[in-house]
């Protein structure tokens, strides 16, 4: 009988194979992978058991053997009765918890009558100004048996309130609500942006609410700290690992100040991920998030088991969804839904084949819903806790997670721990660095998308999408934010407004003052004013990175010759072309605009990067002052209708129609000619090529650009 075949034995025949083609593959993450695995690759390795410290192959010892993940949809959008309508139908569909989402208005602070968000109200979740709202939200949805996770930052002190007086209204006491708030502030400023209050009374904010739910509503988990948005801001592995541990330890240390035993609060808190297209990447993150998480812990003088076990909810990648070939979506959802699963998620949400265009259908959220269900149902991969335990490639994978991620956790302890390097700007450098390299990587071809960067198809077809009525919706919250003042004591209301705001300056619990003016109907927008007025309202400017395009791209054609177009501008303007963007509304979703302002400004176009959360007044005011050759307006809420519009009779009104406004980011193949009618004269959603769009923005500017695939002496003549 031959001997045993080894590792050499298995390179050799590999490199006869393959012609001695280097095999190894560098992740993003800096993590070199190799072909093949042997259990040389693990020696010294012991991930242990499900249940047992450090939890790496899951938080419970049965796992879905015992009970499987809760299905979730996050969904929210219009009005609360249209929402309600919408989880009532999901429930009865086999969904077992409600995800809710709100619009951008209530992530704000914003009342739905405010000035700021004209364009915002009820489109990308469903809009909550008053106690009312919230009670409708949950009508026949028994409260004390459906646990609810709501996804709120900014606003999260009158959300919680609306929440608990709602449930007081409809017989049902805070100790018996179950579900999850996420109030995590510390991402927010790193990535999403939907922040209201400084950094120190934000995290002010954390704590109460921790010590509020920990005394009084015992089921619920005080916060969800939360990578999945660093995930979709272009986050790499390794960074959504360690800065998510990182915030939640800081969490855990400002509750501990506070005067919080951390064994009387870290068992409620739990974590949330995004799940991207690697599929072994994902899998050995979540597994690697529960040994740094149990290690923290540990150091933290956590002594209940309870407190060391991540337990976590997980959401499908909304940025791998794609506008082009949009059924493609389905199929990379349900990868992504099987590596959450396979990670050992305790709940999930499955993104619709439609949302890289608009909100969900109902005929798209039963796709997504369906995955879910065909796993748990069908697949037999509840029948083994942790399945791919032991194997040679996750168990080495999940190590070198967690080996990289504690030099970013020591990074940021040196550094005084997390909030004071996020107010560094590093960790939203990086995110930004890596989501720049990224989509480098897609233009160039280097990471194939199916559908749109090859085996495109000639010709999209449409689908159908859901469009929302802003004006009618905005117009209706209006209508009942009116009933509700009129309806209320006003004395008393603003007695526990007042209240708020001194308990804010001094050292009052202010989500227990918010109830108490959530009692008396005050409203959301209120509530928030109450405390900005002791703690001020936070603005900022994105500083978009350089130097990634033009490395990454350094010996490419294509955007030598956008370059050189570039040049060929300047010499007919005398300066360099200058390039406004806009982020109008109240979306904080900066990523795609971050990308164009880093690619665009490596181009040699001068950039100006508005301020996050312009009116349109504000937008044209700046591209005057600045004097600038075109605005890119990025939309990724479903504001393009109104916004853009708006800009565009503002500029003509100013007697500038010269300057030519162009969109980008999630908007419907269906209301391009809509936004063409209005004025727009460039158009690039999702999957457009980066230097294509330069190109295609010097056209507009007078310059004859080739098409792409000429040569460069062609664009020089």
């Amino acid at each position: 009988m031959s001997d045993k075949a080894t590792r050499a034995d298995w390179d050799e025949a590999a490199r006869e194979e393959t012609k001695g083609r280097d095999l190894t593959w560098d992740t993003p993450e800096g993590i070199t992978v190799q072909p093949v695995y042997t259990a040389a690759d693990t020696e010294g390795l012991d991930p242990g058991l499900p249940g047992f410290a450090p939890y790496t192959r899951g938080p419970y010892a049965s796992m879905y053997t015992g009970r499987p993940w809760t299905i979730r949809q996050y969904a929210g959008f219009s009005t609360a009765e249209e929402s309600n309508a919408f989880y009532r139908r999901n429930l009865a569909a086999g969904q077992k918890g409600l995800s809710v989402a709100f619009d951008l208005a209530t992530h704000r602070g914003y009342d739905s009558d405010h000035g700021r968000v004209v364009g915002d109200v009820g489109k990308a979740g469903v809009a909550i100004d008053t106690v009312r709202d919230m009670e409708i939200l949950f009508d026949q949805i028994p409260l004390d048996e459906m646990s609810v996770s709501m996804t709120m930052n900014g606003a999260v002190i009158p959300v919680m309130a609306f929440y608990i007086v709602a449930a007081e209204r409809q017989g049902v006491s805070q100790d018996k609500l179950s579900g999850t708030i996420q109030n995590d502030i510390l991402k927010e400023f790193m990535v999403r942006n939907t922040y209201i209050y400084p950094p120190e009374p934000s995290m002010r904010i954390v704590s109460d609410i921790i010590a509020y739910t920990s005394a009084k509503m015992p089921k619920f988990n005080s916060i969800s700290i939360s990578g999945y948005h660093m995930h979709e801001a272009g986050a790499t592995a390794v960074q959504e690992l360690a800065f998510t541990i990182a915030d939640g330890k800081e969490y855990a240390k400002r509750a501990m100040e506070a005067g919080l035993d951390i064994d009387a609060f870290a068992p409620r808190l739990s974590f949330f991920w995004g799940i991207g297209m690697n599929f072994f990447m994902e899998i050995a993150k979540m597994r690697a998030g529960r040994k740094l998480w149990h290690d923290v812990m540990e150091g933290l003088g956590a002594q209940n088991p309870k407190s060391m076990m991540l337990r976590t909810h997980c959401q499908t990648s909304g940025v791998s969804l794609q506008e082009q070939d949009p059924y493609n979506n389905v199929i990379r959802t349900t990868i992504e839904a099987m590596a959450a699963v396979l990670g050992g998620t305790q709940s999930l949400h499955t993104n619709a084949l439609d949302e890289a265009i608009a909100l969900p259908t109902d005929f798209s959220a039963r796709i997504a819903r369906n995955t879910q269900l065909v796993i748990q149902e069908e697949t037999g991969i509840t029948n083994v806790a942790d399945p791919l335990g032991g194997s040679y490639y996750i168990e080495s994978l999940t190590d070198a997670l967690v080996e990289e991620a504690r030099k970013v956790l020591d990074e940021v302890e040196a550094a005084g721990g997390m909030t004071q390097y996020v107010a560094s700007g590093k960790p939203k450098a990086q995110i930004e660095q890596a989501a720049a390299a990224k989509q480098a990587r897609v233009d160039r071809g280097e990471t194939v998308i199916v559908g749109v960067n090859k085996y495109r198809l000639p010709e999209e077809a449409e689908i159908d999408t859901l469009d929302i009525d802003n004006h009618a919706v905005r117009q209706s919250q209006i209508a009942r934010i009116g009933k509700v003042r009129a309806g209320r004591d006003e004395k008393a209301c603003q007695a526990a407004l007042d209240a708020l705001t001194e308990g804010a300056k001094g050292g009052a619990n202010v989500l227990q003052l918010a109830v108490e003016a959530a009692r008396h109907d005050a409203t959301l927008g209120e509530i928030s004013q109450a405390m900005e007025e002791a703690f001020g309202r936070y603005d900022t400017t994105p500083q978009p990175v350089r130097g990634v395009y033009s490395e990454a791209y350094s010996e490419d054609e294509r955007y030598k010759q956008v370059v050189e177009g570039v040049k060929a501008v300047e010499r007919r303007l005398g300066r360099a072309p200058k390039l406004m963007v806009a982020k109008m509304g109240q979306d904080g979703h900066d990523r795609g605009a971050n990308v164009i302002a880093s690619a665009f400004a490596d181009m040699g176009f001068e950039v100006v990067s508005g301020p996050l959360f312009q009116t349109p007044e504000e937008t044209r005011d700046m591209a005057l002052a600045e004097d600038v050759d075109a605005i890119g307006a990025s939309s990724l809420a479903a504001g393009h209708k109104t916004l853009i519009p708006e800009l565009i009779g503002l500029l003509k009104d100013a007697g500038r129609p010269d300057i030519k406004v162009i969109a980008g980011g999630v908007i419907p193949q269906k209301d391009y000619d809509f936004l063409r009618d209005a004025g727009v004269q460039g158009i690039y959603g999702p999957g457009s090529n980066v230097v294509e769009c330069a190109a295609d923005v010097l056209r507009l500017l007078g310059h004859n650009m080739p098409p792409a695939g000429d040569e460069l002496d062609e664009a020089a003549e």
